[in-house]
């Protein structure tokens, strides 16, 4: 198991949540491209550095892109939360930076720089 799989406890709560299988060819095991698919989400890489193991990358991309257009990672994670007390709590802890120059005047506008970092400090946290 490599450090991003999932566990069986996780797999074990994921797995009834994902769609049944449809008509035509059998699908890929969702579990490998799960795996394959949070690998990417937890690294960052570009999807062609999926490693192997994961089966091919455009069937995992694919499969990312299609249940995100169904709503199926949405369902996933509203059941996730219900699961959670905390769930509804985000820690939001970015910092936006700008260059002088990123105000949109050659002398800059200091204001709308100094503005917006006060807009962005002013959020800590998200509830939904």
């Amino acid at each position: 198991m490599a450090r991003f799989d999932l566990s069986d406890e996780e797999w074990a709560i994921i797995a009834p949540l994902l769609p049944k299988q449809g008509r035509g060819p059998r699908r890929k095991g969702d579990r490998q491209v799960l795996n394959g698919i949070f690998y990417i989400l937890r690294t960052g890489a570009p999807w062609r550095d999926l490693p192997d193991r994961y089966g091919p990358r455009t069937t995992v991309y694919n499969r990312y892109v299609r249940w995100g257009e169904r709503g199926i990672w949405r369902r996933i994670f509203e059941a996730l939360a219900q699961e959670c007390e905390d769930a509804l709590i985000f820690i939001d802890a970015s910092i936006v930076k700008a260059h002088r120059a990123a105000a949109g005047s050659k002398k800059g506008n200091w204001q709308k720089v100094l503005a917006a970092h006060e807009a962005v400090a002013q959020v800590r946290f998200t509830r939904l």
